[in-house]
């Protein structure tokens, strides 16, 4: 069975590694699960998961080898590990409870019942106590009450009676096969890291403060420097146009960068980067702001985000004036190499889906000046985008 766990999650995509696989093997042979399935989980997540995005797969996989709730509605009964559900029952029932499982057969009784009312019910019943269904006291169901209940289909416990089954799937919103949302981007966010302590002395330093209290013989308290994410980064969006269609995502990540980089700056342009951008879109043609003036100001240091459609005439990219709204007087592509020439820590997200990017040649164009560092606007695409960054 565990040898088909760890293929299991190695087919679902799960990075796991034979010294992992060991590493859990010894685990349990030292009894830290302590016989119970609930710790088992937790046990083998810890050991096995290295990558919060993993963490919904990890208990789907988990449910499918361990016959969890999201098969039990579909399996027989008797795949449900006897063994298991007479330890969860001895930890979890009282001493009246056993009583009243006995006094109707054991467990035994208990899975021959399930078996044959599984054959016999041919519908959905609520209430009662005999058929499998809802709010009723068949020791079978869900939302009803019995000591010995096994519960099927249902979302949680009511009573916290029935015997312990993988529904709960609190990670659903972690996995990074979903749709983007603005905690699944914070989550890809976080591998851009680099913590340093600054600012105001405003934390305690406890091993400091012990040293010092130490060596003076009376207390000494020390504060350090709050720990924040030292990473500095310039974002600059496309607007307008064919990016109207991008405006949900790029609001989301917008948000989620501004909780995540505490040093953070952004700019608008259009389509292509040229001598000006912007910071207000209702102001920007009052408020311009040179480009050169930004290169200047934000040292190299900083990382760079561009995030675009990068879907345009290729004349916007390679020629003077080519730009559609003003009389550019140098190319784009001279403004892309300025700042990737000034940036060594640069990459474009592109919110166009990969198998897209070769029908448009603006794209192909962009992703060459940007040296291959072109990465799609999904959460897989940012987690590269930011391994990428933190180099």
């Amino acid at each position: 069975m565990f040898i088909t766990f760890f293929t299991e999650l190695k087919s679902a995509g799960i990075p796991v590694s034979l010294r992992e696989y060991l590493a859990l093997m010894e685990a349990l042979e030292q009894d830290l699960a302590e016989r119970r399935v609930e710790d088992f989980y937790y046990l083998a997540r810890t050991v096995l998961v290295k990558d919060e995005s993993n963490l919904d797969r990890f208990d789907r996989v988990f449910g499918h080898v361990f016959k969890g709730l999201d098969l039990l509605s579909e399996a027989p009964a008797g795949d449900i590990p006897e063994d298991w559900l007479r330890k969860l029952a001895e930890k979890h029932l009282s001493d009246e409870e056993k009583a009243q499982i006995e006094a109707m057969g054991g467990f035994e009784k208990l899975m021959e019942t399930l078996r044959e009312r599984l054959k016999e019910q041919e519908k959905r019943h609520q209430g009662g106590n005999k058929w499998i269904g809802t709010a009723g006291t068949s020791p079978f169901g869900a939302y009803g009450y019995n000591p010995e209940g096994i519960r099927i289909g249902q979302k949680e416990s009511r009573h916290r009676r029935a015997v312990k089954v993988w529904d709960k799937r609190e990670f659903k919103d972690l996995d990074d096969t979903l749709a983007l949302g603005t905690r699944n981007i914070q989550v890809a966010l976080k591998r851009l890291r680099n913590f340093a302590r600054t600012g105001a002395a405003e934390e305690l330093d406890l091993d400091d403060t012990i040293r010092a209290t130490a060596h003076k013989g009376m207390l000494d308290v020390k504060m350090r420097p709050e720990r924040r994410n030292a990473v500095k980064v310039l974002l600059f969006f496309d607007i307008g146009g064919s990016m109207d269609d991008h405006i949900r995502v790029c609001e989301e990540l917008f948000s989620a960068a501004r909780t995540e980089f505490k040093v953070m700056e952004h700019f608008y342009f259009h389509n292509c980067l040229y001598e000006y951008v912007w910071k207000e879109n209702g102001r920007r043609h009052a408020e311009r702001i040179d480009t050169m003036d930004v290169l200047h100001k934000y040292p190299a240091d900083y990382k760079v985000i561009f995030v675009g459609d990068a879907s345009m005439s290729p004349y916007e990219i390679a020629y003077a004036g080519g730009s559609v709204e003003h009389w550019n007087e140098e190319p784009g592509s001279a403004w892309i190499e300025r700042v990737t020439s000034l940036y060594k820590s640069a990459v474009w997200l592109n919110p166009v889906r990969p198998e897209h990017w070769g029908y448009t040649h603006s794209i192909k164009m962009m992703n060459e000046l940007m040296e291959e560092r072109m990465f799609p606007l999904t959460v897989e695409g940012l987690s590269q985008a930011m391994k990428e960054l933190a180099r």
